[in-house]
């Protein structure tokens, strides 16, 4: 079946931060009487994320949702954190970091997004996100004149359920009537996006800027605009 829709990723493929991770929390952990080193502080956010549950809320109410979602990076932060107690103004530190991450200004789209959405929406596709992210992506996608592109964006913490569960693609055809044998996923995780996407029957393709997944499972590309010849194939 031709592919009718793309759905992409967003940290990692279609945004990164404006600078690195552990140097947003340093600066921020600073102003507050912390001073930590931000690799330190990179090195604790990759292993803590990585071990941290689903940012996914089943049967939650729409209304719980935002509280949900602070209360969930709060603990994630404050785990981060733990080497270097006691932190005496964390929750004041907490507040100002995640309303930092929440600006457009913190994150900065990949050079090539727009020129290929342009040239996706040019062929007449559907154009969707599938993120395991939360409410703020949406406004940042926006402040960075990038979701006007998007006919919609599907995220974890409503959806329920996060990548890799087939849950959340699935959530994702349905909002457009979709077979997922129509729609391709791109994304920077070969577990999340590209074993994910194809477990739930879409096409599913590794963005590999660095070439740091030299595992060959599945097409791949290194720059957003390669995955136009492959949605031909």
């Amino acid at each position: 079946m031709a592919i009718r829709a793309v759905f992409f990723d967003a940290a990692g493929t279609l945004i990164k931060p404006a600078r690195r991770v552990g140097e947003s929390y340093a600066h921020v952990a600073k102003k507050f009487g912390v001073e930590v080193s931000p690799p330190q502080l990179s090195e604790r956010f990759r292993v803590c994320f990585d071990a941290s549950s689903p940012l996914a809320f089943p049967g939650a109410p729409a209304a719980a949702i935002d509280g949900l979602e602070q209360d969930w990076w709060k603990r994630l932060v404050r785990q981060i954190f733990e080497p270097w107690e006691p932190f005496e103004r964390f929750d004041d530190y907490f507040t100002e970091l995640f309303d930092y991450f929440a600006r457009p200004d913190a994150w900065a789209l990949f050079p090539e997004v727009l020129e290929t959405l342009s040239a996706l929406r040019g062929r007449g596709l559907i154009l969707g996100v599938i993120s395991n992210f939360d409410s703020r992506l949406i406004g940042i996608l926006h402040g960075l004149g990038a979701g006007q592109w998007f006919d919609e964006i599907v995220i974890s913490s409503r959806a329920g359920h996060a990548k890799p569960d087939r849950r959340i693609f699935a959530a994702a055809l349905a909002k457009h009537g979709l077979e997922p044998n129509s729609a391709a996923h791109i994304g920077d995780s070969e577990e999340k996006d590209l074993r994910g996407a194809n477990d739930a029957g879409l096409k599913g393709i590794l963005v590999d800027r660095d070439g740091e997944n030299p595992s060959g499972a599945g097409p791949r590309v290194a720059d957003l605009r390669e995955i136009l010849p492959l949605l031909d194939d």
